[in-house]
């Protein structure tokens, strides 16, 4: 038997013996972490849905705290809990889960979901959005604020440079160039750029897009090994160089964070980064833009990305019924279609997209489905055991190499030495 089995079945007797919420004066708290540093009004949507679940369930108060990045949200969680003064809930990376498990923090939510209406609703959302969740034959996340990665570019800049304003570039050959015919410079100074992918943050996420399109994957479904220099790898990160040695892409690294304002005032003709940046990047936009999928290598692919909501071993019996209240709310199709309109994110279940709002705008504004078009393609977000610590390792050797400090080779070989060596305790 597993340590994983072992905590599941002991939960699971828990979940057996919780009483039913009743309707009682005082409201049962309900609190959850959220992190608000990803761009868009994200509290005050938050608030009103806090609040509007409230009205309709006045025996649940539920209390959102707000942090910064996802990794603060995560370290303000861990610290909490283990100071006994933890939330019940919160929205952090799905790539989380394994580290979750591991320091025994988690409850599965299959084994509080009894009801053909509660497992039914597990099984609404998207396969693609589950999978990193889905461990050990249980449910850990819940899928809510999630994304893609996806191609945004500035149609008067294609138009200007002789390129269809409507199309995206479909493979890596015309990808390159048309970065090159949208690259603009007066001698050594560039005006405009022709493509930004950004290395900062979450360099090993817009990394694996690339690995993907090149047909490798990085690691194994149980979180256990990696694979960060297969050739599918040295064919991504050449490729990456290869867009600053031809001039179309600017030198070493490009910052995750300044990468949309960069192509909102024009200076980058063509960007990657999360579909969560729709709703901004439509709202401040003062040129006509397109989104596309991500071109193919030998073949299209993204990771997924973004947040899932986890409930935490420290909640109550009433916390827990609480959380499966609310969850199921936020995460219904009118909820999830309001939350990627007003945001940029995917929505997460097919049947948001069957909504009267959602199909009106769609309508008026096709765009908003290409990230849910290529989830036909996406791959599970990199996630392993000691996450945090086996992605650093990646990052660190992706921006050795985009800095030209260390050959790609050599950069990527060192990455999963690494990785290996910190992987190995949970391979034995």
């Amino acid at each position: 038997m597993t340590a994983i089995t072992r905590r599941v079945m002991l939960t699971a007797g828990a979940a057996l013996a919780m009483p039913a919420i009743g309707r009682a004066a005082t409201p049962t708290e309900l609190s959850f972490y959220f992190p608000v540093a990803v761009g868009g009004p994200i509290t005050k949507i938050i608030d009103g849905y806090a609040a509007a679940f409230q009205q309709e369930n006045p025996d649940i108060a539920v209390k959102p705290v707000y942090a910064g990045t996802y990794q603060d949200t995560l370290t303000k969680a861990q610290t909490a809990l283990k100071a006994g003064a933890g939330p019940d809930m919160a929205l952090l990376l799905s790539t989380d889960a394994f580290s979750l498990i591991d320091d025994d923090l988690v409850v599965p939510f299959d084994t509080l979901s009894e009801s053909p209406a509660d497992r039914a609703w597990l099984d609404s959302f998207y396969p693609a959005f589950l999978k990193n969740g889905q461990i050990g034959g249980h449910v850990w996340g819940v899928p809510f604020q999630r994304s893609t990665i996806v191609l945004y570019w500035n149609k008067e800049a294609f138009s200007a440079a002789g390129l269809d304003p409507d199309q995206a570039p479909a493979d890596w050959t015309a990808h390159m160039a048309a970065a090159e015919r949208l690259t603009r410079r007066n001698g050594s100074d560039v005006s405009q750029w022709g493509v930004q992918i950004p290395a900062t943050g979450f360099g090993y996420w817009l990394f694996q897009a690339l690995a993907t399109e090149a047909g490798a994957s990085l690691a194994n479904a149980d979180g256990t090994a990696t694979d960060f220099a297969a050739p599918g790898c040295q064919e991504a990160l050449r490729y990456w160089l290869d867009l600053g040695a031809k001039g179309v892409h600017p030198p070493g690294v490009v910052d995750w964070g300044t990468t949309p304002r960069d192509f909102l005032e024009r200076k980058v003709a063509m960007i990657w980064t999360t579909t969560g940046n729709l709703s901004n990047i439509r709202s401040n936009a003062k040129f006509p833009f397109g989104v596309g999928m991500l071109p193919a290598g030998k073949r299209r692919g993204s990771p997924t990305g973004g947040g899932n909501f986890y409930l935490f071993k420290a909640a109550q019996p009433a916390q827990r019924l609480a959380a499966l209240r609310f969850l199921r709310w936020i995460s219904s199709p009118e909820r999830a279609a309001q939350w990627g309109i007003e945001t940029g994110y995917v929505a997460t279940r097919p049947d948001a997209w069957t909504t009267p709002v959602m199909q009106a705008y769609v309508g008026g504004f096709p765009a908003a489905a290409v990230a849910r078009d290529q989830l036909e393609y996406a791959v599970p977000e990199l996630s392993t055991h000691d996450n945090q610590r086996v992605t650093q390792t990646l990052n660190d050797a992706l921006q050795a190499a985009l800095t030209g400090r260390k050959p790609p080779e050599v950069a990527l070989n060192e990455a999963q030495d690494a990785a290996t060596r910190l992987l190995r305790p949970f391979r034995l």
